[in-house]
């Protein structure tokens, strides 16, 4: 096997694709088995709980018939609000992957090519160490943006459009309309709707630099009671 540059080729690849595996997958798992993986109610935080409400406002109905009403209590409108923003963003992670749109939009910013300057931050291991990122979508086409800072970047009516129909907003945009998240127009999103814009405007609403990392402005929810709400209250329901 030695004799023939076939054979060299072939025992060298396999030590790679050996070295590759042992550097990618059992070295990062050695480092963080001991790290706890958080549910979809541990990631709820103030910037996402501002544009979930924010959903709230702009499409009373539509919200009202999707998640129902919060109670007349306020302590417990604020686990209420937790646990609805949980459940959207579990269904929208669902619709996202559903729709195919992990296909053209990558979820990781990479150290490479003044990524950090056009999507933010270099993603780390830590983002990525809960629910919502099973499997981890850090896709290798960008037909379309990276999306991991997509959060807060723009409205709740710009995503609900840019959904119904791209080219609405940019006329040359390869994306297709998904009329089926909504009740017949881009102001009725439906509960898909809905979810899915929760889903994406979660995406980055963790960083110290949302909603925009060229300009920080601090959300006004941004330090809501989180800790009150347990993980199996929401499982309960």
């Amino acid at each position: 096997m030695f004799e023939s540059k076939s054979g060299v080729l072939l025992i060298a690849g396999l030590f790679f694709f050996g070295l590759a595996f042992v550097s990618n997958v059992v070295v990062p798992v050695i480092m963080y088995r001991d790290l706890p993986e958080k549910t979809a109610l541990e990631v709820v935080n103030g910037n996402l709980r501002y544009q979930f409400e924010d959903l709230a406002r702009r499409y009373p109905e539509e919200f009202k018939k999707a998640f129902g009403e919060p109670p007349a209590s306020e302590t417990e409108q604020q686990k209420w609000w937790n646990e609805k923003c949980a459940e959207a963003l579990l269904a929208g992670r669902k619709i996202y992957v559903g729709e195919g749109c992990w296909h053209c939009h990558s979820q990781f910013v990479r150290p490479v090519s003044n990524e950090d300057k056009r999507w933010g931050p270099v993603s780390e291991s830590k983002e990525y160490q809960n629910e919502l990122q099973r499997p981890v979508m850090f896709g290798t086409r960008r037909v379309g943006p990276d999306l991991s800072r997509e959060g807060g970047r723009r409205s709740n009516d710009w995503h609900a459009v840019h959904f119904f129909e791209p080219k609405r907003l940019s006329d040359k945009s390869p994306m297709p309309g998904y009329p089926w998240l909504f009740d017949g127009s881009p102001d009725k999103p439906n509960r898909r709707g809905l979810v899915l814009i929760a889903y994406v405007q979660w995406l980055g609403s963790w960083l110290e630099s949302y909603p925009y990392f060229e300009q920080y402005e601090q959300s006004p929810l941004k330090d809501i009671p989180l800790a009150e709400t347990k993980p199996d209250d929401a499982a309960a329901k």
